[in-house]
């Protein structure tokens, strides 16, 4: 029997391992400074997300598009936009071609929000990745998409 103070041997991490840490460290890094930005307009990345989300769809979206579309999947898209409605960010009304539908779309307020935060953000953005330089950023982009397909 082995002794309670003799460690375990430690297996060597193998490299996709160490990449996807590497990948959760900094996606946590990039992401705080976000997260700060939003937190003066009392914001979650998650609601700043709709927003853009929406933004792009002018006619809007059911929940259900809109909770496809989310970089990061919310398991109670209903309530995100319950409490994005209470703030005047969004509206919700029925479709008028099929009235079982309900389309939310960017309110006034919401888009107002977003053109007063889209140049902090580039900037932010900006300060975080320019120093990698446009080609590196390119490849960059590249390899996370490949990342993204699923294995064959």
């Amino acid at each position: 029997m082995k002794a309670k103070t003799e460690a375990a041997p430690r297996r060597a991490a193998i490299l996709e391992e160490t990449v996807y840490l590497d990948l959760v460290r900094t996606t946590e890094m990039l992401s705080r400074p976000l997260t700060q930005l939003l937190k003066s307009d009392d914001l979650s990345p998650a609601q700043y997300n709709v927003l853009r989300i929406l933004r792009g769809s002018p006619d809007g979206l059911t929940c259900g598009e809109i909770g496809n579309r989310m970089i990061s999947r919310d398991p109670d898209i209903t309530r995100l936009l319950d409490r994005m409605e209470r703030r005047s960010l969004i509206a919700r009304g029925r479709d008028t071609q099929d009235r079982r539908v309900v389309l939310t779309r960017i309110s006034e307020e919401g888009l107002d929000l977003l053109e007063k935060l889209d140049e902090p953000v580039r900037a932010m953005h900006r300060s975080l990745m320019g120093h990698l330089g446009a080609e590196r950023l390119r490849t960059l982009r590249e390899l996370l998409a490949a990342c993204r397909k699923e294995p064959a």
